[in-house]
């Protein structure tokens, strides 16, 4: 549960001062205090601490660190003595400050497999105008899309590409890729959201040749291959697979060059997944198996991802055998799945999300093999329950494929009540692979001549998704 902010009032003390400001810059950015404790490497409760005057001894790295992330010209650096140096400091350490790191790049840890925040982490752009304009430009969508987003997709105020990289440049980037997998989860690909797909990835593509510090190059190909990954899934969904594959290839040569194993991954599942999609599952099935390799550098979640790839790919073909084992191998690797250990955007590969993927598997060899339907319709049912608003399109293609399945191989009268809860909610999407799992569904249900519920289901198809 998000932490209530209290009140504070500015000018009591130095140090309530010093937290009244940086929360102030903190909320303005719409950066979470956990991800600004990720930039400066401290917890989100020294954050906290410090903005609500309850940490008496900041560092004055720290201090140092947030002019930094904020580009305050050294504020937080000036108000470091008054705020938080003791008054014999300067008796007992009269050299202390030298002493301290000059650069903030001294405080960045390389952490191999993980990237800097998960929420937003953008400071406003000074070009742009308020929140007002945000929402003329966005609409529907200005709750999702961070200020500093609308520039990449507005030609008069773009992104300054910097002399150097700065943390901050590092945190754009990984808004970005937060915002538009929020988006691309919610509304499918498409639309508003490939334009600030599109225009994100342009900005990161100028940014990777720019200098920047040795400490931070990790991290930039780290922010870059995540977002190149969101982007790239983004694109998929829209069938933009040319893009998609350019997207993918950057991504996972980014994730290769900063030795990050975790990206390097997922890259390699997306990629697995866009074969399959497209007919090629041989393809799809060597990616995944790409994915696997060092699979001991890799977290117990994300060898589930991708031998649910493996699964996807042999049930494509039609091997029912290697199909049920490859299965099996990700129902085993997602048994030692811990949270804890996977890096912060695999959140999404949940008990849901697990048995969805699982479910398609499943669902080729019950279409194309002649095998019990029950096993994937039991999966599609837990993934239906477990999907939130936040995974919209997950849900709806889950409930849609769970409809097919009952409409060829169970129960119609069943699969048409599915039908239209997937309708329902699949006119608030952009997304064309949902449309097509519609558009298969009304297929099976044209085998139904004679249920009245199904011509009914199959006129709403029409309307919804035309061909």
């Amino acid at each position: 549960m998000p932490r209530s902010q209290k009140q504070s009032t500015p000018g009591v003390s130095p140090q309530k001062w010093f937290g009244d400001e940086l929360r102030r810059l903190r909320k303005d950015s719409g950066m979470s205090a956990k991800s600004l404790g990720k930039l400066v490497q401290v917890s989100e409760d020294v954050i906290y601490a410090v903005e609500t005057g309850k940490y008496p001894s900041c560092r004055l790295d720290l201090a140092k660190a947030l002019d930094e992330v904020f580009e305050t010209a050294g504020l937080f650096e000036r108000a470091w003595p008054m705020a938080f140096r003791p008054a014999d400091s300067d008796k007992q350490a009269p050299n202390s400050e030298k002493e301290a790191p000059t650069r903030v790049e001294a405080t960045v840890q390389v952490h191999e497999g993980r990237i800097l925040g998960r929420g937003s982490t953008t400071t406003p752009s000074e070009s742009l105008d308020p929140v007002d304009r945000r929402a003329l430009l966005l609409g529907g969508l200005a709750a999702l899309a961070p200020v500093d987003l609308i520039s990449l997709v507005t030609p008069t105020a773009q992104p300054e590409i910097p002399q150097e990289i700065r943390l901050r440049d590092i945190a754009l980037l990984e808004q970005a890729a937060d915002h538009i997998h929020a988006m691309d989860n919610a509304h499918g690909g498409g639309g508003l959201v490939a334009e600030i797909a599109n225009g994100s990835m342009a900005w990161a593509v100028r940014l990777l040749p720019v200098k920047c510090p040795p400490a931070l190059r990790p991290h930039l190909l780290s922010a870059v291959a995540r977002l190149g990954l969101v982007v790239g899934a983004s694109q998929f969904d829209a069938y933009a697979h040319d893009d998609a594959r350019v997207s993918f290839r950057m991504a996972a040569e980014c994730a290769e060059e900063g030795k990050n194993w975790h990206l390097r991954a997922k890259t390699y599942s997306f990629m697995a997944r866009q074969a399959i999609w497209t007919g090629d599952p041989d393809t799809g099935l060597t990616d995944a198996e790409k994915g696997l390799v060092r699979s001991d550098r890799i977290t117990p979640t994300e060898r589930a991802m991708l031998h649910t790839a493996r699964a996807r790919a042999f049930g494509k073909m039609g091997d029912v055998s290697n199909t049920l084992m490859a299965v099996g191998d990700a129902d085993t690797a997602f048994e030692h799945s811990n949270p804890a250990e996977d890096p912060p955007w695999m959140a999404y590969y949940d008990h849901a999300q697990h048995h969805g993927d699982t479910a398609h598997a499943l669902y080729d060899l019950a279409i194309r093999a002649g095998q019990d339907p029950g096993r994937a319709a039991e999966r599609f049912k837990i993934a239906v329950d477990g999907h939130g608003k936040a995974f919209a399109r997950s849900r709806v293609i889950s409930r849609t494929k769970w409809a097919s399945l009952n409409m060829a191989k169970g129960d119609p009268h069943k699969a048409v009540a599915l039908g239209h809860l997937a309708l329902d909610e699949v006119g608030k999407l952009t997304s064309r692979r949902a449309a097509d799992d519609l558009r298969e569904l009304s297929q099976f249900a044209a085998r139904h001549r004679g249920v009245t519920g199904a011509a009914n289901l199959r006129e709403r198809i029409d309307a919804t998704v035309p061909s």
